[in-house]
């Protein structure tokens, strides 16, 4: 007989329990699914940043910041996304806007001063680089600095910059390919022809470090190969680069053979390097 009343007052326990705390528990849940909608936004804000259209990834984030404007990942994200869209001086602006925020960091500066370079203010891309403080040591700020350093010509500071630079990443392929041309340009071309070697072996993908290197050798007019990984396609490109560049520097009949050779491997029919000895011969 004891054990039914046990059980009702149980029951009767957790009835007034569950009365008392039904507002608690209701506030609970909504903390709960706010804190799942939280998250669900964090994931689809990183899914915009990635994989998403550029344009697609701006208008999520300019909704995004009209429901909350106090929300500095969402600026930062249509900032990013409009410079992805290549949309660089909206994303310059929006980089601005990123700075002035309360929880702004030394990044978000760094960020806008490369919007700002790619939108081609460089005047304005250095003071801002400048106003970072010489702590925030980052291989993008060096980078940039490097890239600034070039734009006014002060080699011994862009070379400085590039050194540190490299050193501060794990992946310095596309640095050093801009080293390069920076050597290139100058007329340094048995450095650039160093430096777009070493691009080329810290990532094999890189084509524009692989032309870039042949455009270095003709200068010097070595007008073979080098002997880096390449497929038939990219063969084929390089070697009607190398055809130009001989034909540039006079040595015309040299750069004839080199386009009949880039044509005859080119697995599908090269227009370009056709177009190229055709009219060398006409005029010829």
């Amino acid at each position: 007989m004891r054990q039914p009343i046990l059980i009702a007052t149980c029951i009767a326990g957790v009835a007034v329990v569950a009365g008392c705390g039904e507002k608690d528990a209701n506030a609970t849940v909504e903390r709960a699914f706010k804190d799942v909608n939280v998250v669900d936004a964090t994931n689809l804000s990183d899914v915009m940043l990635t994989v998403a259209d550029p344009n697609e990834a701006v208008s999520y984030f300019s909704r995004s910041i009209k429901e909350d404007p106090t929300r500095i990942d969402h600026q930062r994200g249509l900032a990013l996304s409009l410079i992805r869209a290549k949309r660089v001086t909206e994303g310059a602006i929006e980089w601005s806007k990123v700075t002035k925020m309360p929880e702004a960091t030394n990044d978000d500066s760094v960020e806008y001063a490369d919007a700002l370079i790619r939108s081609g203010d460089w005047a304005k891309a250095e003071t801002v680089l400048n106003s970072v403080p010489p702590t925030h040591e980052t291989f993008k700020r060096y980078r940039l600095a490097a890239l600034i350093a070039d734009s006014k010509k002060e080699w011994t500071k862009a070379d400085s910059f590039y050194e540190t630079a490299v050193g501060l990443t794990t992946t310095p392929g596309s640095v050093m390919n801009n080293w390069g041309y920076s050597k290139l340009t100058r007329g340094d071309y048995k450095d650039a022809e160093r430096l777009f070697s070493d691009a080329v072996r810290q990532d094999t993908s890189l084509f524009t470090a692989k032309n870039n290197l042949v455009l270095a050798r003709s200068a010097q007019r070595d007008y073979s190969l080098p002997v880096i990984p390449m497929d038939q396609t990219e063969r084929a490109l390089l070697l009607h680069t190398m055809g130009l560049s001989a034909i540039k520097q006079g040595d015309v009949e040299t750069g004839k053979g080199l386009l009949r050779e880039a044509i005859d491997t080119h697995p599908q029919h090269f227009e370009a390097a056709v177009r190229s000895l055709r009219a060398l011969e006409d005029n010829g």
